[in-house]
């Protein structure tokens, strides 16, 4: 009885904390929801409070500022495109990498892992100026291909890191029974192999999306051209020297929460899933 009651307890712990940290990481997004239906003054004089429908700090001036200037709608267009290529790539081409590390052993097999696993810790942004000559001579300035090769180039070795991890995991019996079956290798990399590790898929996808969604530095470097721009640096038009319109700034950083939120709740049961299995491991 003591046991069920000390379970009971824990659960109920578990919960509590689990609420909490909801309450602590959604705290950020509510006030700026909420600030966007305000006029400028009541944003900074009273920013936790909600203003409702014909009340006098209720007011729409920043959505309508973000509809009538810029192109936000081609805005968000590019964003999404350059985030779901990228994050394509990020996962087939990590997939497939840390496949080869995982099943096949050769001569440097640990050498060329560090070598992948080495992007973690540097950061893709010290070879900008390389970057740039390398897009320039290629042709790609100003173009979303550029972007997309950048994203993937960044999120690559922490995919190859995660997902070989996991695919050391999966049974060696069921791979031998496929070819066994008569399976080549890539049937039992996609057939076999990437089912039993999607919830791994799901977590590399929400922790590489959230950076390419969010970057500035590349957009400005690379793409910084009307037809190009991202939704956040489309955003930077509201962020004078010494004006900023704050109505549009809250309100565009609301409409960008939108697109991130929805992929984040496509991948969020996977992503527990995967969550779970590594702290069980």
């Amino acid at each position: 009885m003591s046991s069920l009651k000390q379970s009971v307890g824990r659960s109920a712990a578990a919960h509590a904390v689990l609420l909490a940290y909801t309450a602590i990481a959604l705290f950020p997004l509510v006030v700026i929801v909420i600030n966007s239906f305000k006029g400028r003054r009541a944003i900074f004089a009273s920013p936790l409070s909600v203003a409702f429908p014909g009340s006098r700090d209720f007011s729409l001036a920043g959505y309508e500022t973000v509809m009538k200037q810029g192109n936000f709608f081609l805005y968000f267009q590019n964003s999404i495109v350059v985030t779901v290529c990228s994050l394509f790539f990020v996962l087939l081409f990590g997939a497939m990498a840390a496949f080869a590390l995982s099943e096949y052993r050769f001569r440097g097999n640990a050498l060329m892992g560090l070598y992948l696993a080495l992007g973690i810790m540097i950061p893709i942004r010290l070879a900008t100026v390389a970057i740039l000559q390398l897009m320039v001579a290629a042709g790609l300035v100003n173009t979303l291909a550029a972007l997309i090769l950048v994203y993937t180039a960044q999120g690559l070795p922490l995919s190859i890191f995660i997902l070989s991890e996991f695919m050391r995991t999966v049974s060696d019996d069921l791979k031998n029974a496929g070819r066994i079956d008569g399976l080549n290798e890539y049937k039992i990399f996609f057939t076999l192999v990437l089912p039993l590790v999607r919830p791994s898929m799901a977590t590399v996808a929400v922790f590489s999306m959230i950076p390419i969604w969010n970057d500035l530095w590349f957009p400005l470097i690379l793409a910084p051209s009307e037809a190009t721009k991202t939704v956040t640096l489309g955003a930077q038009m509201f962020i004078g020297q010494f004006v900023t319109d704050w109505n549009a700034v809250i309100a565009a950083l609301t409409l960008a929460i939108l697109p991130v939120l929805t992929l984040y709740l496509i991948f969020s049961r996977q992503l527990i899933r995967g969550i779970t299995s590594g702290a069980v491991k």
